[in-house]
């Protein structure tokens, strides 16, 4: 395993980071309810509170970062780690947001999809046209759980629609470097799905498994690097899924955190991941062997 430093402690359900271009790390604490930057030194600066569940985040052509807002959990502390439960009883319904990085100002940009409510967004990908993949994880209760998808939508708030439904549970999200196939992660059935993309928003119908690691595991965000690993963060086994391009073959890279929820790349060259670690409330960073794959509209 390559050497891990750790950069923040204390954070409070970590994930969604972005590695912006002067070493800070933008990020959610999802039981806070915040958007929040970590500097180089670890210090922790609230950018916007947006309350429910920040997620999934991004960089959008404006400038502003979009936030998978899944209406919050019921939180369960488990001999000092943390762990994501139910909906909870005061469950502020599913929505994407725009954070403005400079006042910090919140605004709702979806809270449905042709009627349909929006359960629980949680990972959120944009295109070179400037639209934007998303996944909604739903939410579960005591006896009843949401079947949902993944969405494609404007940043004007004018357009959304359902591209895949249904799938189980999905959560992370990416696009190869030619935008030709967008991939999903599954977290309970720990899959990880390629669908052929025929014109922005759009999807051919057709899909195909990437190779899975043998042992228990779920599946949560994901990102992808240069050589075009899908490197999904793994859930209970605790590490990093690198799957090759091809899908032929996926290896797990331990970290030392069960619930490792989101990897991104940053640095000058690209060649540091950044890893939240939620259960225990870290964020790490670690030399990856290959540059990730450049984010669109995320200044370097």
């Amino acid at each position: 395993m390559p050497a891990v430093t750790e950069i923040a402690s204390g954070l409070q359900f970590p994930e969604g980071p972005i590695a912006m271009s002067d070493g800070t790390v933008i990020l959610v604490e999802i039981q806070r309810g915040t958007l929040s930057r970590v500097s180089a030194g670890g210090q922790v600066e609230v950018i916007a509170t947006l309350g429910g569940g920040p997620n999934g985040a991004a960089m959008g052509p404006d400038g502003d970062i979009y936030v998978c807002n899944n209406g919050g959990f019921k939180w369960h502390d488990r001999n000092g780690l943390l762990f994501p439960g139910e909906q909870p009883d005061d469950y502020s319904g599913g929505r994407i947001e725009r954070v403005n990085l400079a006042t910090g100002a919140v605004s709702t940009v979806y809270t449905h999809c042709q009627g349909n409510p929006l359960r629980g967004p949680n990972d959120i990908v944009f295109d070179k046209q400037g639209g934007f993949w998303f996944t909604d994880h739903g939410k579960n209760r005591p006896r009843a759980k949401d079947r949902t998808g993944v969405y494609y939508a404007t940043i004007d708030g004018s357009h959304i629609e359902e591209a895949i439904f249904p799938l189980e549970a999905p959560n992370g999200v990416g696009l190869s470097a030619d935008e030709t196939e967008l991939y999903v992660a599954e977290t309970p059935t720990g899959r990880v799905w390629a669908f052929e993309i025929s014109s922005p928003g759009k999807l051919r119908g057709n899909r195909r498994m990437l190779a899975q690691i043998p042992d228990y595991h779920m599946f949560d965000s994901l990102a992808v690097d240069s050589e075009g690993n899908v490197c999904v963060a793994t859930l209970i086994t605790g590490g990093i899924t690198i799957h090759a391009a091809d899908g032929s073959q996926a290896r797990l890279l331990e970290t030392p955190d069960i619930l490792t929820t989101n990897i991104c790349f940053g640095g000058p060259d690209l060649k540091t991941a950044y890893i939240t670690l939620s259960a225990t409330g870290k964020l790490m960073s670690m030399p990856w062997h290959c540059p990730g794959l450049p984010l669109n509209f995320l200044n370097r």
